[in-house]
């Protein structure tokens, strides 16, 4: 999975709504923006069995200080001591509207739910120097990225949500699950601003 996705109001709204149907606590202030490594987005945990709405940063720090860990394996993530503990321990769910990807030839795709719903991509999430800060699971790409990229985010249906969070036993069938096709739409060529 390339290093961008997207929120716009109407998946806000559901984000909202998937909140309150969990947890009537807590309202979720989201803007519509197309999301980089290092900013701040929504994400969903689980706290005391119930789920709450944070804004984190994307991203753990790069080993070299540089840049940002925004993507692990769900395959793998378990046996990397880096990402082991909050996969165990800090699941979390981030909402989108959908994500991007980029062919060899520079052309510009947007992936989302062919029903246009909300998207819950599977991750984690830990502290670093004072700032909570998760990373996206990506799982091999299914037909929906044929010949544009080989991954992609491990995506959850709203009924494995409750099950990603709470469930340690549940955590390893989720790794290794398959997401549905997707509706793609070419959204043009890479720019300088890309």
């Amino acid at each position: 999975m390339c290093g961008r996705y997207y929120i716009n109001d109407e998946t806000a709204k559901e984000i909202e709504k998937l909140i309150r149907q969990i947890n009537d606590s807590l309202l979720l202030a989201c803007k519509e923006r197309d999301v980089y490594p290092s900013g701040k987005a929504p994400v969903i945990i689980g706290q005391n069995d119930r789920m709450l709405a944070e804004e984190f940063t994307w991203g753990f720090p790069g080993f070299d200080k540089k840049g940002v860990i925004f993507n692990a394996r769900s395959e793998t993530a378990l046996e990397k001591k880096t990402f082991r503990d909050s996969v165990k321990e800090r699941r979390c769910i981030i909402p989108a509207t959908g994500f991007y990807e980029w062919s060899e030839k520079k052309d510009k795709y947007f992936f989302r739910s062919p029903d246009h719903r909300v998207l819950l991509f599977a991750g984690f999430y830990r502290q670093y120097e004072g700032s909570e800060r998760f990373v996206i699971l990506t799982t091999q790409a299914n037909a929906s990225l044929e010949g544009i990229h080989h991954r992609m985010p491990l995506i959850l249906g709203p009924e494995e949500a409750e099950s990603w969070m709470f469930d340690s036993e549940a955590t390893d069938i989720l790794l290794h699950k398959k997401p549905g096709l997707l509706e793609k739409e070419v959204k043009g060529q890479l720019s300088l601003f890309d």
